[in-house]
């Protein structure tokens, strides 16, 4: 898409924050209001707008895809949106850890994902299943049914957020612990991704995967942003 506007602005008006373009309200790929709950989610929308270049690419516009799949997608079917990022939570990345074939690799883990699973136990009243390898091991009753109970609470921009979170990071533990600011984003990620820096330190990257994980990265910390801007 070529750029059409000169100027993005928030607008204030009686139920939310609107974008207008050259004084013309922004709507979603399905031709819904783009509504917003904040101002400061709007103002930065506003701000993907209008550094835009000439030929638009929707991948420097996170916030505004974000906010898109909150109205177009999420509030549509809120309820099984939550349901299936809380799926999440039966089999969370903080779980699974390396085998004593990698003790150095599972010393690692511990010390950074204990961090994590330790908030979520305090937090929640729950307790986990950690196993090493792969091997599906299944969490607690009352853990499963806890974390979903948290995510449901959850409105459709917050689920916006938290879903790049969970899918990317792999760790519904990890994401709600963002969402609750009890951790910052870069050290989630930090967590999240050590298996993957693990393995490139012993073995080496190329340019492919490490701009591959550079961009899950981005959209990574864009879902944490997103959240900051709905508080």
């Amino acid at each position: 898409m070529k750029r059409f506007w000169k100027e993005a602005r928030a607008v204030a008006g009686e139920t939310g924050w609107t974008i207008e373009l050259d004084g013309k309200p922004l709507r979603t790929p399905a031709r819904m209001p783009l509504l917003l709950p904040t101002e400061a989610l709007a103002e930065a929308i506003a701000e993907e707008w209008n550094l835009a270049g000439e030929t638009v690419d929707p991948r420097a516009m996170p916030l505004t895809g974000l906010a898109n799949a909150a109205i177009d997608r999420i509030a549509t079917d809120a309820d099984a949106f939550a349901a299936g990022l809380a799926r999440y939570g039966e089999a969370d990345l903080l779980c699974y850890r390396a085998d004593s074939s990698q003790a150095a690799l599972a010393e690692q883990q511990e010390l950074e994902w204990s961090r994590i699973l330790n908030w979520a136990r305090r937090r929640y009243d729950v307790d986990f299943a950690v196993t090493a390898g792969m091997l599906h091991v299944p969490q607690p009753e009352a853990t499963v049914r806890r974390l979903a109970h948290a995510v449901a609470e959850l409105d459709a921009f917050r689920l916006a957020g938290l879903s790049p979170l969970v899918t990317i990071g792999g760790s519904l533990v990890a994401a709600l612990m963002i969402a609750e600011e009890a951790i910052a984003a870069e050290d989630a990620w930090h967590a999240v991704t050590l298996d993957e820096r693990w393995q490139m330190e012993q073995w080496g990257s190329d340019a492919e995967a490490e701009a591959m994980l550079a961009s899950r990265r981005e959209d990574f910390l864009a879902g944490a942003r997103f959240l900051t801007l709905l508080a």
